[in-house]
């Protein structure tokens, strides 16, 4: 009974305890686990910090169970041990440094089971200042100086920053202490100082400065030398001459070389060791200043100049007369240089070519020419030139106009009597802006110009009678000396309808059942025409027809008293107005053959009667004038 209990427990306890392990020999479970920092969470740099990591189990068993402890930083194991023992883990951190920041957990292990304390964040304040140490304080220009920056003690991801007078010269990381090489471009003092940071994801922790030192750079004797003549009152054309040497060039090292570099504006002219010579034309257009520059390992040094080049004549400028031209015109161009030195040349020296030289090609005086305008767009050039000086001038388009083309003249839409028309004007081809004027007869009615291909030129009138339509025509010009005429407008000028009428066959008097009825509707205006004939009372026409013809009809076979009624008719045509005729009405008589049977009827009934009447009278009349013989009676 005891050994039924002890199982019925252990299976209960590992049922309701997941984190109980049970064997044939011992269970266990584990309770809790908590991580505490020590002396505290918030420390200053230099403390010495116990993490502590405190785990509950509960055994069944008296023998110890093999546990193994982790230790998390910010997600990253920094420590892990096995132990056998109920003590505590501790994770010491002597001397804690800013480095040591973050947020720990602890975890614990025991046979495939586990469990992780909630995390505890460590803060260490305070940072080692900075140590700056240089290995000469007095170099010349182009030497070398090498400098150690250290952050005393401190651990981790460290980044440094070498300063010169406040701005940032070099950058470093992960060397401590960090060693860089300076070389300083300009001569005289500078001062020189560094720092660090510190990255602990995500924070990053900055440092104070470090001591700073200051630097003497001394100039090296050695200077360039840039000469140039002439260098005042040069003009175009004149012949420069340049040299670029050095000055104390007995003082330099003889094992380091120098090398000079003769430049204007970006273009290198020459270079060489100690001296440096330059021959060239003195252009005005040429770009910047003369530029001579030394090189001596990491020294540089530069003198510039600059010469101020007097234009010996303008560029010239190529201009065209008229400003528009049309397809094989004759044009002028004018090639002009608007200034000259008349102190050096004369206006008769300057020439002029135009560019390409085509022909036929005539030169009326210098810079002018005579040409014609070619069928499609051409670039001209001219080139001005005085003592082997030449400019050209910028390139000229000369775009030839296209002639408009023989208007053609249209109806939009439809042309209705007495109506707003829109007449269009419009040419295939030809170059804009194109003026279209509309005409009646040789009287300008309106102007309307088109300057774009999606635009085109439309007409607003009124037509009040049919022979005014073929007045209108329109004429096309896009140049002062010409324009061309359409033909006169061939449009069809729709009338609208009037004078309806129906009209009854037979006439209404001898309209009688089994004959044939014709209703006839005619109007005046322009076919096709809708026709519709109604019965009042019937929603629906009767007939409805659309003709070429100016009337229709509706017919009827053969009438019956069921046809009689009231008629009209409608009409309408292209130009949408409806038309209604009067209304007529029809009765429809009874046939003759019906009268004429009616007739003998009353007749024959009249005859009947009259000799009933006189077959009584005679019948009457007999038997008043006839007396039978009177009887005797017997005698007694």
């Amino acid at each position: 009974m005891v050994l039924l209990r002890l199982l019925t427990f252990t299976l209960l306890s590992s049922y309701f305890h997941p984190g109980t392990e049970v064997d044939a020999q011992r269970q266990f479970t584990i309770r809790s686990i908590m991580l505490t920092i020590e002396p505290g969470t918030n420390v200053t740099r230099d403390t010495n910090v116990t993490v502590r990591c405190k785990a509950t189990v509960s055994s069944s068993s008296q023998e110890a169970l093999s546990c193994e402890y982790t230790i998390y930083k910010d997600s990253s194991t920094v420590y892990t041990k096995r132990s056998s023992t109920a003590e505590d883990l501790l994770y010491p951190l002597p001397n804690a440094k800013v480095s040591n920041s973050g947020k720990y957990k602890c975890k614990i292990t025991i046979e495939g089971k586990e469990m992780t304390s909630e995390a505890t964040k460590l803060t260490v304040t305070g940072m080692s200042k900075p140590v700056l140490q240089l290995n000469r304080n007095a170099v010349s220009e182009g030497e070398e100086v090498t400098a150690w920056c250290e952050a005393p003690g401190e651990t981790g991801s460290i980044f440094f920053y070498l300063y010169e007078d406040s701005k940032v010269i070099q950058e470093h990381s992960n060397s401590n202490p960090m060693e860089a090489k300076i070389r300083f471009r300009n001569v005289g003092l500078h001062k020189v100082h560094c720092a660090y940071a510190v990255l602990v994801m995500p924070n990053t922790f900055n440092s104070v400065e470090s001591n700073t030192i200051t630097v003497s750079v001394k100039e090296l004797s050695i200077r360039p030398v840039l000469e140039i003549f002439p260098q005042d009152k040069v003009y175009e054309g004149d012949q420069l001459s340049i040299t670029c040497n050095i000055r104390n060039a007995l003082y330099s090292p003889e094992n380091t070389p120098i090398d000079l570099y003769l430049s204007l504006g970006t273009k290198l002219l020459s270079s060489g060791k100690n001296k440096v010579n330059h021959t060239m034309v003195a252009l005005a257009k040429d770009p910047g200043d003369f530029e001579c520059r030394l090189e001596k390992g990491h020294v540089e040094k530069v003198i510039t100049k600059m010469v101020s080049v007097t234009e010996l004549f303008s560029s010239p400028t190529l201009t065209m007369n008229p400003a528009d031209v049309f397809k094989g015109e004759v044009m002028s161009l004018t090639c002009k240089s608007e200034s000259y030195a008349s102190e050096r040349i004369n206006k008769e020296e300057l020439t002029y070519t135009l560019e390409p030289s085509v022909s036929p090609l005539i030169s009326t005086k210098p810079g002018e020419f005579s040409v014609k305008a070619l069928t499609f767009d051409f670039n001209y050039t001219c080139e001005a030139q005085a003592k082997g000086i030449k400019k050209r001038s910028e390139t000229l388009t000369v775009r030839p106009k296209v002639p408009v083309s023989i208007p053609k003249i249209s109806v939009v839409g439809r042309a209705i009597l007495g109506k707003p028309v829109k007449i269009r004007c419009h040419s295939d081809f030809g170059s804009f802006p194109i003026n279209y004027t509309l005409l009646t007869g040789d009287d300008i009615l309106s102007t309307s110009t088109v300057r774009l291909p999606t635009q085109e030129a439309v007409f607003t009138v009124t037509i009040n009678k049919p022979e005014e339509i073929r007045k209108y025509m329109c004429k096309a010009q896009n140049n002062p000396k010409n324009g061309l005429p359409s033909s006169r407008l061939n449009a069809t000028l729709i009338e609208p309808l009037r004078g309806l009428t129906l009209t009854v066959l037979p006439d209404l008097t001898e309209i009688s059942e089994g004959n044939q009825l014709y209703l006839i509707c005619g109007t005046k205006g322009t076919p096709p025409v809708t026709y519709k004939f109604y019965r009042v009372g019937d929603k629906r026409p009767l007939l409805t027809n659309t003709l070429n013809e100016n009337n229709t009809h509706y017919h009827v076979d053969k009438l019956s008293k069921e046809h009689s009624g009231t008629y009209y008719c409608e009409a309408d045509n292209h130009a949408n107005n409806v038309v209604r005729s009067e209304k007529v009405i029809v009765e429809v008589h009874m046939a003759l053959w019906k009268k004429a049977v009616i007739g003998g009827v009353c007749l024959l009934v009249v005859s009947v009667l009259v000799a009933v009447c006189v077959l009584y009278i005679k019948s009457k009349r007999g038997r008043e004038t006839y007396s039978p013989p009177a009887t005797q009676a017997p005698c007694v």
